[in-house]
């Protein structure tokens, strides 16, 4: 039983978290031979205030 978990920037609409939970459960299933109801997609959508690189946040870009 698979678990992906995908940490991404808000600010992605509905329509493109469909697609890649739709898109990720299809690459694990034909590379690991897993049944596409056992993979699990967990999306975890962070604030541009809450992620920096480099020493800056996100959100002061």
């Amino acid at each position: 039983m698979p678990f992906v978990t995908i940490k991404f920037l808000e600010g992605r609409t509905d329509e493109q978290k469909k697609a890649v939970v739709q898109d990720v459960t299809e690459a694990v299933s034909k590379n690991l031979g897993a049944p596409k109801e056992n993979i699990h997609v967990i999306l975890e959508e962070m604030k541009k205030t809450d992620y920096g690189v480099g020493g800056v946040r996100k959100s002061d870009i």
